[in-house]
Parts: C-alpha cells; structure tokens; sequence
C-alpha cells in the first residue's frame, strides 16, 4: 500500500497537467472555452453582417447579445451558488452542458438554421431570429453560473493545494489562447462554410466536455455528506453572504479584485481610441493590441505558476497588481505604436498572474460546501464592476472630458491618456490595499501549511 501511495504521489508531482481527473477537467475546459469565444464572436457577426445588415438599429442589436449575457450573471449567479453547494458538482456540470447542447440544436431550429419537416413554415422573420439568439444567449448564461462554481469546486477536490497553483495557471492559459484564436477562426466560419457550422462546433464542445466530466472520478473523501440538517434555500444564500462578509481576507481580494477590474475595464472599453489619437495610427491596427495582449497573457499564465512556487500565492497577487498599475501608468504615455505595443505585452503578464493567484487563494480559504455561493458572489460583482468601468470610461471619453488638453511639468495630457493614467493609479492602490490587508493572510497560510497533515488526494485515490 506504501509503496502505491508514493508512487501515485510521485505521478502526480511529475505530470504537466498534475493527475488524470484534472487533465481530463482541462480537456474538457479548453475545447468549450474554444467553442464559447467561436459562439460568441459568430452571435456579433452573424448579427452585424447578415440579420442586420444596412439596418440603422444593427450596433444596438448587436449589443443586446452583451447584455442578455451581463443580466443572468448578476441576477442567476448568487441563486446558482446555492445549489451547487447542495448537488453534486460533477453531476451538475454533465447536466448544464448537456442542457447547453440542446440549446444550440434548438437556436439551429429557431433561427431556420435547421429547416424544420413541416409544411406551410417559412424562413423566421429577422425580429424572431434576434429574439431566439437572445433568449439561447441568456439560457445558456445561466447554465454558466452553475457549471463554473461547480467546476471549480472539483477542482479543489481532485487537486492538492501545492498544485492548484499549477492547476490555475493552466486554466488561464487555456482561457487566453482561445480568445486568442476564436475571433479569427469565427470569420472564416461564418462567412465561408456558413453560420450553422458555426454554431455546430459549440454544441460539439458541449458534447466533448460532458465526456471529459464523464470520465472524471472524484476521490470518495469529498463525495457529498449523506446526512445534513434541513435548511431552506435563504438560510443557505444568508449564510453564504454571512461567511464571506465576515472574512476579511475574502473581502480584501474581492475590494483588490474589483478595484482593478474597475481600472481595466477602461482600457478595453477606449483601446481603438488611444490607438487612433494617442498613437495617431490607423484603426486597422487594433486587432494587433488584442493579439499582442493575449499572448502577454498566455506568457502570463505559464510564468506565473513558476512565480508563485518562488515567492508564494499572495505575493504574486499583490506584486502582479503592483506591477500592472506602474506599466499602465508607463503606457498611458505612449505616442509611438511599437513601444504601446511592447507595453502591452508586458501589461498583459502581471495582469494575468494576479488573476491567477485568486483560485488558489479562494479554495484555501472557502469550506467545499460554501465554494459554490463564494464564487456567485465574486463573478457577479466582478461583472456589476466591469459594466459599470465600460460605462463610465465612455462617459468621460465622450462627454464630460472630451477634447481635453492641458500640459504639466513638460507632459502634455489629452483625454485618453488622462483616463489611462488614473487607471495606473487606480489598478496600484489595488496593489497596495492588497499587500497591506493581506500581510497576515500570508503569515496564517504558512502557519496552517506547516501544521497541516501532507495526505494528499492522490493518497486517498490509491487507499481507495
């Protein structure tokens, strides 16, 4: 039996993709963000390009996809938390993503897509196409808000704590490279085999995760306790809220968390205006940011999983955001177009290891029965925060700041600039609230770390 458990121990400190549950979690997680990015891109083009075309009201309907999207986070995810903390988290993610499947088969049949076998049924007019891919949009969002928690979850099952650093730098990396490559492979799909197969190849991710999940076997130590006591779903939404308003290391990431989220967005939000006024190039060149910022990311993601091994989880937190807001703040005086771009690389790897840093940091603190409802606190928050940057930062840039010139100690400043700059400053104060409420975080991680048995999930999985 010894001689199994170190073996099996071993196999897990010697894998890339740490163990055979995580790896087939990571199978499953790649191929579906891939088809979500396709998805989404395809929704905005199809719409643009073809539905809407030549239509006064097309960037509208356009953006009516982002905000049926936006509405379930904020309004489904806090409800989601509570039952996936009840069900199993395995079976609720095989169910979501055959529900997501079944989903775009039908927005296939909605949109006539798919011509339905029945006499007397003509094309669906433009206005029951938009409503069908609304209404898919806002479905499948929900089903969202309960396979992520719940993924999460399982993560932290068959993961040891030393390798969910790894496990989450991994999970950035596959997030990154398919926003990388999903917009550019959406095009060519839509407009050269045609929208269905578009929309095919997401409801084939759906089939591969499921069969990835499938295939998962959570060790029998973390399988839900049979005997609770009765609690109505209230009890159960005030006693999350309860837990994570009373622990003031999981209100510090979440404050450090929103405040750069509130700064980043602004980035997003005014990008193609800092590259056409700050950096008088053409607009054609926006997609090179893009592109440039999410290979900083994918960097990001892999360095950042040696970087915490070094220097630790929160130290890497706190740093990235540090660092994030002093290269932000060197942007934001860019006016020549390779210089913003090596900027932007580089903006692009603290960035992503800080976020990085937050997955590990959540499952240390959180019990596995309240994952669920603190992760359906943090994801909406963290989309309330982003709406609410996007909004401001075109507020400002169109409104109350624009053609906004003025000059200090030499510098000159116009609007976009200014905005980058408080943004720098902004995603900084993260960094240093951060580092500063987290200080003894860190000293009672490395307490509890030290006393802290070393049995280990691959241990349990071996003895059972």
């Amino acid at each position: 039996m010894g001689t199994t458990t170190a073996a099996a121990t071993q196999k897990q400190k010697s894998s890339f993709f740490i163990n055979r549950n995580f790896a087939l979690l990571w199978e499953g997680q790649a191929i579906s963000n891939l088809g979500d990015v396709v998805f989404d891109t395809t929704l905005l083009l199809w719409i643009a390009t073809i539905i809407a075309r030549n239509q006064p009201w097309a960037p509208l309907a356009s953006s009516g996809v982002l905000i049926v999207a936006y509405i379930p986070t904020l309004v489904f995810g806090p409800i989601a938390g509570v039952f996936v903390d009840r069900w199993d988290k395995r079976r609720t993610m095989l169910f979501m993503d055959v529900f997501r499947a079944l989903l775009i088969l039908l927005l296939l049949l909605a949109t006539g897509l798919i011509p339905l076998p029945f006499p007397g049924i003509g094309k669906p007019s433009i206005f029951w196409q938009l409503g069908a891919i609304y209404t898919i949009t806002f479905l499948t969002t929900i089903c969202a808000q309960f396979f992520n928690p719940a993924r999460f979850a399982i993560i932290g099952d068959v993961v040891d704590e030393p390798h969910r650093p790894q496990a989450s730098g991994l999970g950035q990396v596959t997030s990154n490279i398919a926003l990388l490559i999903g917009p550019p492979l959406a095009a060519p799909l839509l407009f050269v085999i045609g929208v269905q197969w578009a929309l095919t190849i997401n409801a084939i991710s759906f089939v591969v995760s499921f069969l990835s999940i499938l295939a998962v076997r959570v060790p029998p130590r973390v399988e839900p306790e049979a005997s609770k006591p009765k609690t109505t779903f209230f009890q159960e939404l005030r006693e999350g809220l309860s837990f994570f308003g009373k622990n003031h290391t999981l209100v510090t990431i979440l404050i450090a968390t929103s405040i750069v989220t509130f700064g980043v967005g602004a980035l997003n939000a005014l990008d193609v205006y800092f590259v056409t006024q700050n950096l008088h190039t053409s607009a054609t060149l926006y997609g090179i940011i893009g592109m440039v910022f999410g290979l900083g990311s994918i960097l990001g993601a892999i360095l950042s999983t040696i970087f915490m091994k070094q220097v630790g989880v929160v130290r890497t937190f706190c740093l990235g955001l540090l660092v994030s807001g002093v290269l932000i703040l060197i942007l934001s005086r860019q006016s020549n177009f390779i210089l913003a771009l090596v900027c932007f690389l580089f903006v692009g790897l603290p960035v992503v290891a800080a976020n990085t840093a937050i997955g590990p940091m959540l499952l240390h603190l959180v019990p596995r029965n309240l994952v669920g409802r603190v992760i359906s606190i943090f994801t909406p928050t963290m989309s309330l925060v982003q709406m609410l940057s996007v909004a401001l930062a075109g507020y400002l840039a169109g409104d109350l700041l624009q053609g906004l010139h003025g000059s200090f100690l030499g510098m000159t400043f116009g609007t976009i600039d200014i905005i980058f700059l408080c943004t720098g400053l902004l995603v900084f104060l993260g960094g240093l609230y951060a580092m500063v409420n987290l200080r003894s975080f860190r000293m009672e991680a490395q307490k509890e770390e030290a006393a802290t048995p070393t049995t280990t999930v691959a241990e349990v999985a071996a003895e059972a």
